[in-house]
């Protein structure tokens, strides 16, 4: 037999000696033993009897205090072979002593022996009450009801109960007759199951080693003592599998939990002292976070009872530390960025966890393809990381275009493709070379896309999206701007906190409605609107992720956030040369058309961007499907007059040329 498992089974046999002596001598002083209803009602005799001085139960005789030596010895005895004693690591790690051990042993022997409970029942002369109360653990373990301090073992502040190891049910009642409970946790652990207790296991998270982690200074840390540490998470530095990683190599054990699912469960508190106490048992580490999502539900008493003293935790979360949610002095680290300038999933913020998960993710699309796996494949298996948290706040567009699909200048395309190459290689940069070295402001990419109307800003966007793999996220900025005073910046807070979060692609369409400048101060209008500028000023400093802005009045971009930009691109109006690469490229040859189409005429003498050209190539396109004929020449023209008319311009014979005629009519109406 396993030896931790044959020194509790010694120790509940000297117990249960204890208890057989103890009902041996309460029938000696019972006046009526047989009666058959006996803890359903009190007899005349019995009640006369009821306040008579009971003699004390003779623990401490020779017999089991012998028992009880030979119990130890053979325990020290395997402790030497090299065995762990699991009731001997319960005493050591909880501070426990014998008379903490021995109430422990008898609130825990009714789980583990039927006998002992119907016996507990019989000695409080009550069948229902199966469990040792308060009173009788003091007299199985030879303590007075008066004595102070056997009382204190089972107070709040006494180390069974602050450690979660018993648990007093019915506080209702008197003290003494209290009943005493052991969590199943407890109880697995003595008999040998390292598994975590139930209630905690929907919360544990999985942390991916990080072989290479510069973690030295946390293992310092641990060694040396401190068991409050506070890791200040960044995203993209994989806080959490960072000081997993630690706590493994300074030889301990972590137990990852995520604070912000256990902060929306029924009882937050129960979960977090269970997952203590899986700790304290196991000797192991706590590794929790973020801090911040327990404190705002539940404000300090969480972060308190997580933080207490006896357990080795480390509390990761992306704010500083509030002392108010313990009266420890916790260290206080930063998480180094990770090195992944080698990954092939380098180009993306990704925490361990998510990046062996983005890794699986696209080998089981390969395989569906029947393919190694492939960038796209990646591409995939990192969008399918991305909570939904951000969809809530902003329209999401798996982007589409390509390159190919953008018709414009090669040093406009240049810029474009210098933005991609900026996010792609930003981890090698600023990590790897340093250059991010005293600098305040984030990892994040912002760039200005400025330019008229249709000049394909949105579709650079889109683009760029696609060609780092990422999904583009669309503001939507009437769920942003609010007329109530703080209400955007809140609204915008959550934005970029969930964007931080995820890998994506932020676009701010018509930007200028929110990056506006700032202006005099007149009224309290213009004051909160200016203290709005500022705080997405701060803000935008933070940001770890990528966000494109666009807008069609650069002029009314405020200063300040031009000079916080990464790259600044402006669209032009297309030439003539421009005008018709994009004709033929919204003319496609699958669209049925004929001959008579002058893509050289159009050009010439439209001046329209690529955004007008789209839409008259697809009025055409229906002008033409409603006929049952192909496209020509007629159906272009007439749908050039109509995108005239939605703009508000003449059609001029000087444009139309010989066309003119053709849509006065139209044009006209």
């Amino acid at each position: 037999m396993d030896p931790s498992l044959a020194h509790l089974l010694t120790r509940l046999d000297v117990l249960a000696s204890t208890v057989r002596l103890a009902v041996e001598l309460r029938q000696r002083s019972d006046p009526d033993p047989s009666d058959p209803f006996r803890g359903l009602h009190i007899s005349d005799e019995q009640a006369r009897h009821l306040l008579d001085e009971r003699a004390p139960i003779p623990v401490r005789c020779a017999e089991l205090s012998g028992a009880l030596t030979l119990a130890e010895a053979d325990a020290d005895a395997a402790v030497a072979a090299g065995h762990s004693i699991r009731l001997r690591a319960v005493e050591r790690r909880c501070g426990l002593d014998e008379l903490d051990i021995s109430l422990l042993l008898v609130a825990l022997a009714p789980d583990l022996d039927p006998r002992i409970e119907r016996a507990y029942g019989y000695l409080h002369d009550d069948l229902t009450r199966r469990r040792a109360s308060i009173g009788l653990a003091l007299e199985l373990c030879g303590a007075s009801f008066t004595d102070s301090d056997g009382r204190a073992r089972l107070t709040p502040h006494g180390p069974l109960v602050s450690h979660g190891l018993v648990e007093i049910d019915e506080p209702d009642r008197p003290f003494l007759t209290r009943p005493l409970r052991v969590p199943d946790a407890v109880v697995a652990f003595l008999l040998g199951d390292d598994s975590v207790d139930p209630l905690v296991t929907p919360f544990v998270e999985r942390a991916v080693r990080r072989a290479t982690a510069n973690t030295e200074g946390l293992e310092r840390a641990v060694a040396g003592g401190v068991r409050l540490i506070h890791v200040r998470d960044r995203s993209g530095t994989g806080a959490t599998s960072w000081a997993a990683s630690g706590l493994i190599a300074a030889g301990l054990e972590p137990l990852v939990i995520d604070l912000r699912r256990a902060s929306d469960s029924e009882h937050p508190a129960a979960v977090i002292a269970a997952a203590r106490r899986h700790c304290m048992l196991a000797g192991a580490a706590l590794v929790a976070g973020p801090l911040d999502a327990i404190a705002r539900g539940g404000g300090p008493d969480l972060p308190r009872l997580l933080t207490a003293p006896g357990v080795t935790v480390v509390a990761v979360d992306e704010r500083p530390w509030d002392p108010a949610w313990s009266e420890q002095v916790p260290l206080a680290i930063s998480a180094p960025r990770a090195n992944k300038s080698a990954s092939r999933l380098a180009t993306y913020r990704l925490t361990p966890e998510q990046e062996e998960r983005a890794e699986r993710a696209a080998r089981l699309l390969a395989m569906c393809d029947a393919t190694e796996p492939t960038s796209s494949h990646y591409a995939a298996g990192v969008r399918a990381q991305n909570a939904a948290g951000l969809e809530r706040l902003a329209v999401r567009i798996e982007p589409r275009a390509t390159w190919d699909d953008l018709v414009a200048t090669g040093d406009l395309m240049g810029q474009l493709v210098a933005v991609a190459s900026r996010v792609r290689n930003r981890e090698r940069v600023m990590s790897e070379w340093g250059m991010d070295h005293g600098a305040s402001k984030g990892q994040g990419v912002t760039a200005l896309f400025a330019g008229a109307s249709g000049t394909g800003k949105t579709l650079a966007a889109e683009v760029i999206a696609n060609d780092l793999g990422l999904d583009l996220y669309v503001i939507d900025l009437a769920t942003v701007v609010d007329k109530y005073i703080g209400e955007t910046e809140k609204n915008l807070d959550r934005i970029f906190a969930e964007a931080d979060s995820v890998n994506g692609v932020l676009l701010f369409d018509e930007a200028d409605a929110i990056f506006g400048k700032r202006s005099e101060v007149q009224d309290a209008r213009d004051r909160h609107a200016n203290v709005e500028v500022a705080y997405l000023l701060q803000r935008m400093e933070r940001f770890e992720g990528v966000a494109l802005l666009t807008t069609n009045l650069r002029a009314n971009i405020d200063e300040a956030f031009l000079r916080r930009l990464d790259v600044l691109v402006d669209f032009p109006t297309p030439d003539a040369e421009l005008r018709e690469s994009l004709w033929r490229r919204h003319l496609p040859t699958t669209l049925p058309q004929d001959d008579s189409i002058d893509t050289t005429f159009l050009a010439t003498s439209f001046d329209l961007t690529g955004g007008n050209i789209s839409s008259v190539a697809m009025t055409a396109a229906f002008l033409a499907a409603a006929n049952g004929n192909v496209v020509t020449m007629e159906h272009v023209i007439h749908a050039t007059a109509r995108e005239y008319r939605k703009l508000g311009r003449m059609c001029s014979s000087g444009e139309f040329g010989p066309w003119f005629e053709a849509i006065r009519d139209a044009h006209a109406g």
